[in-house]
């Protein structure tokens, strides 16, 4: 009975430091633990704020500033003349068309060749790992690499100084296929310049796509098969449903990655205007024009088609938490 006793009375100890704990602190949220929760991130919460949003505050205000030349500052504020500048702009205008053809094709052929090659190796291969290991080999390679080597490829040189892909297809007696490639005249030359993009980011997507098909029950698909389903209405009614969460965040990415490409275009297009887009335009219009005012324009401008993009899907992955709590 003593033992018990001595069990629920409190210690002198814990009285003490209950008498020693302010009252309203022992109700409070700002526990020791959450403030040194708080204290660990809040280098990470600083950088952010002053590397990411500071920096995106400053480009506002140098957009809206009359800082059209030189080093020197000038944020004599000008409305917005630049923006206002910029959609009358022939070249902003050559810009957008080929973002929007580079960003369309690149979406539809990535999910496309990823969602093949996914379903392929799910097929259980004899080698999967080495074919997932050569499909996931580009995207160790840098965008800039990737353009020098795919420039060579497909050079559009004939006669005697044909090579890259146009001489294989002339010694393989394929003449039709032989291309002008990125130097088409446009529209559609930036179209050519989708392909090594593809062939570097197709093997993310199909790693996203895998993972997805892995996820799916077999009892769910055998299922499907007693109750008379063939393989095409298989994939059709049960397995590309399940596979809309995947197709969403890998066109999030793929589309971020699109809006905002530069190094693969520089590298493939050698300054030439027809393969232009927003971010070439903007570096060259800052750094080479020293014109900081529309270069800083052009890039809110992307900024918000990026946003366009990821806010709505940040949204929807905000509220379906909360659904599940």
């Amino acid at each position: 009975m003593s033992a018990i006793s001595n069990r629920s009375a409190p210690t002198a100890s814990t009285a003490s430091s209950a008498r020693q704990t302010p009252r309203w602190w022992r109700g409070s949220t700002f526990t020791t633990d959450r403030i040194l929760s708080f204290l660990i991130v809040l280098p990470s919460i600083l950088a952010i704020a002053i590397f990411v949003y500071g920096f995106i505050g400053w480009s506002v205000r140098v957009s809206l500033s009359a800082w059209t030349k030189g080093l020197i500052p000038n944020y004599t504020y000008s409305g917005l003349d630049r923006y206002i500048a910029l959609f009358s702009d022939r070249r902003f205008g050559i810009d957008m068309r080929n973002t929007a053809i580079f960003t369309l094709l690149f979406l539809i052929a990535c999910l496309s060749v990823g969602l093949l090659l996914a379903i392929l190796l799910d097929q259980h291969l004899k080698g999967e790992g080495i074919f997932r290991s050569i499909f996931l080999f580009p995207m160790a390679i840098s965008f800039i690499v990737t353009g020098v080597a795919w420039r060579w490829l497909m050079s559009p040189a004939t006669g005697s100084r044909i090579s890259g892909l146009n001489l294989l297809f002339d010694q393989l007696g394929l003449d039709f296929l032989i291309s002008r490639w990125h130097t088409t005249p446009p529209p559609w030359g930036i179209a050519f310049v989708v392909i090594p993009a593809v062939w570097q980011m197709s093997g993310f997507t199909m790693a996203m796509y895998l993972a997805g098909l892995r996820s799916i029950s077999d009892d769910l698909r055998e299922a499907a098969r007693v109750d008379g389903a063939n393989e095409l209405q298989l994939y059709r009614f049960i397995i590309l449903p399940q596979l809309q969460a995947v197709t969403l965040s890998a066109v999030i990415v793929l589309g971020h990655t699109s809006l905002k490409i530069f190094d693969l275009i520089v590298a493939i297009s050698q300054n030439d205007i027809k393969l232009d887009v927003p971010a070439v335009y903007m570096w060259r219009t800052t750094f080479d024009g020293s014109n900081y005012s529309r270069g800083a324009a052009i890039g809110i401008i992307m900024l918000i088609t990026v946003a366009v993009l990821i806010v709505p899907y940040l949204i929807t992955s905000m509220r379906s938490q909360e659904a599940k709590l």
